[in-house]
């Protein structure tokens, strides 16, 4: 299979946008100063008010078979997609985690939520939820197949929560870009264990 690549960049007007629109903002700051903004906008939020979901997927074992781990795109951040019409964010990740991984959540488990939350404020409306969910496995760990979408090219990978940290700056040094939002993730665990260690007396 051929790479992909980028043919051709042009600039976009927002009457010939499918999903996002430029906007300027005028406001008046603290001290009563005109001022402008330029902000990008999604055309595809629906009735929830929340554009998308992050997945956070804890592997376990029934046995112990293999440690704590988490499934990553290898565009290197979380399965993500957006909500749609009617949906919550919680049916969201479940269906995005199944879609691109192939991973079914765990039901007897409940889905967390974290509050709505943005990624670049100063740069777009564009807004989240991460939900954490379980994938309890009977045994030994397992690669299920995603279903993914015409024109959907996703590659999965497993990483052991107590390695993700370590991962993802290997990916770095290889020069892959790794998603801001599953790079902190990764980074507040890796404190967490520091932390809890003692590193910090």
């Amino acid at each position: 299979m051929p790479a992909p690549k980028v043919i051709s960049e042009e600039p976009l007007d927002n009457k010939d946008a499918k999903w996002i629109r430029l906007k300027k903002i005028h406001y008046t700051d603290q001290d009563g100063k005109h001022r402008l903004w330029e902000s990008a906008e999604r055309t595809t939020r629906k009735d929830s008010g929340i554009d998308g979901v992050a997945v956070l997927a804890i592997l376990r074992s029934k046995t112990k078979a293999f440690p704590l781990s988490t499934v990553i795109i290898e565009q290197y951040q979380l399965p993500a997609g957006l909500v749609d019409a009617g949906e919550t964010a919680e049916a969201a990740a479940i269906r995005e985690l199944k879609e691109e991984t192939g991973y079914e959540a765990d039901m007897t488990t409940e889905p967390e939520s974290s509050p709505i939350v943005v990624s670049d404020p100063g740069m777009t409306n564009a807004n989240m939820k991460l939900v954490v969910v379980s994938v309890l496995l009977e045994d030994k760990l397992e690669t299920p197949t995603p279903h993914l979408d015409d024109g959907e090219h996703i590659i999965t990978r497993v990483v052991e929560l107590d390695q993700l940290d370590t991962e993802l700056k290997a990916y770095d040094k290889k020069g892959f870009v790794v998603d801001a939002r599953l790079s902190h993730f990764a980074a507040g665990y890796a404190m967490a264990k520091r932390i809890s260690s003692g590193a910090f007396p």
